[in-house]
């Protein structure tokens, strides 16, 4: 089935938390299944992608699209997400560049933002997603579910929009970003901007790219997406028949692909967002915002995840008033497990899914007694 473009929606002009504006937001967006109203539809369910993701999250690579969707095995007719039943949407995050407003995207005067584009938060990124649901006539998900900088969002939206969120899927996340998080990301930060190429931001105007750059971030980056046992089981200290360890060959093939697809202005845009996240800011703390949030919540990590650690969802599992117990996925593959052990993750999706209708059921029941349209149990 051949690949349908994304579609964009102009949604105004938007300021984030940290000042500036950005007239004609644009965000780019996916959908799959049928709305089951028109103009509001009650069927519909949020999906947010990682870090250098996007808005494809299913089906098969084509024009203009390089890479297949990544939750392909988990999102379409018949799936743990049934396309059939599900009206799911996705968009390409604010700061992104796959044509929803970013560094690389043209400002009002026709240039390329650049150093201009302003500092952007992971609650930002959700006011922008919760634009394009008013643009799609969408009150309330039935669910939103995100991995990595998706469970980030994830928590966001329950925290920002409660009344608009069936349930929440947070895997592989976090509360708020570690020190040791911090300083990895930075480091991939400081390996762009540290390219004689970078220009403070400004690359695109002089025809070259921080490429060399990008490609050090992502191979920091990939070390820790994947085990240190994975790695040691596929690649030991094997070379290649030029010298070149096999491990350093893998990782410059993982560079060379992000390299073709993906801006270094959104990777440093996106980047910080994740280093400022922190749900208890400006809420009274951790505990505090965790403790305020009332959506039915799924938390799962991997168990061997380097990046985010166990002890990071367990947290979110215990300070969340309503969320289930925390939920493992066993995976050899690091934190990138939620993004290769679809079975479980589609377990996780099924529950979710649950939870989300048994809570919009008792939500009606009530108001039904409210109302007086139904008698009040005793």
């Amino acid at each position: 089935m051949a690949l349908k473009p994304a579609r964009t929606a102009v949604l105004g002009s938007f300021r984030p938390e940290n000042g500036g504006v950005i007239e004609d937001l644009r965000v780019s967006y996916r959908t799959w299944g049928t709305p089951d109203r028109t103009h509001r539809p009650r069927n519909a369910v949020l999906v947010l992608h990682a870090l250098t993701g996007d808005a494809h999250v299913t089906g098969p690579a084509g024009p203009g699209q390089p890479t297949p969707g990544w939750w392909g095995d988990v999102v379409g007719p018949g799936r743990a997400l049934d396309t059939d039943h599900w009206y799911v949407v996705a968009a390409n995050v604010l700061g992104g560049c796959r044509g929803t407003t970013g560094p690389a995207s043209l400002a009002p005067d026709g240039r390329p933002w650049g150093s201009r584009f302003p500092t952007i938060t992971v609650r930002d990124q959700v006011r922008a997603e919760a634009r394009l649901a008013d643009h799609l006539g969408i009150r309330r998900f039935v669910a939103v579910l995100g991995g990595s900088m998706g469970g980030m969002r994830a928590l966001e939206w329950g925290l920002l929009h409660p009344d608009r969120v069936g349930a929440l899927l947070v895997l592989a996340s976090a509360a708020a970003a570690s020190a040791d998080q911090i300083g990895t990301q930075s480091t991939q930060i400081a390996a762009i901007t540290g390219d004689p190429d970078w220009s403070d931001g400004d690359y695109a105007v002089t025809g070259r790219s921080p490429a060399t750059g990008l490609g050090v971030a992502r191979r920091i980056a990939h070390l820790t997406y994947r085990s240190a046992a994975e790695l040691e089981q596929r690649f030991g200290r094997e070379r290649r028949t030029d010298g070149h360890f096999q491990v350093a060959s893998y990782l410059d093939h993982q560079a060379d692909k992000l390299v073709r697809r993906f801006d270094p202005g959104s990777y440093v845009a996106l980047t910080t967002a994740m280093n400022t996240h922190d749900v208890g800011r400006g809420r009274g703390g951790v505990a505090a915002a965790l403790g305020g949030l009332r959506v039915p919540t799924v938390v799962a990590g991997v168990d061997t995840d380097r990046l985010y650690p166990l002890a990071q969802q367990k947290e979110l599992a215990d300070l969340i008033p309503a969320a289930d117990p925390l939920r493992v996925i066993t995976s050899p593959y690091g934190h990138d497990g939620f993004l290769l052990e679809p079975a479980q993750v589609g377990d996780l999706v099924t529950e979710t899914l649950r939870l989300a209708t048994t809570a919009t059921h008792r939500a009606a029941h009530l108001a039904d007694q409210v109302s007086g349209t139904e008698p009040l149990a005793l």
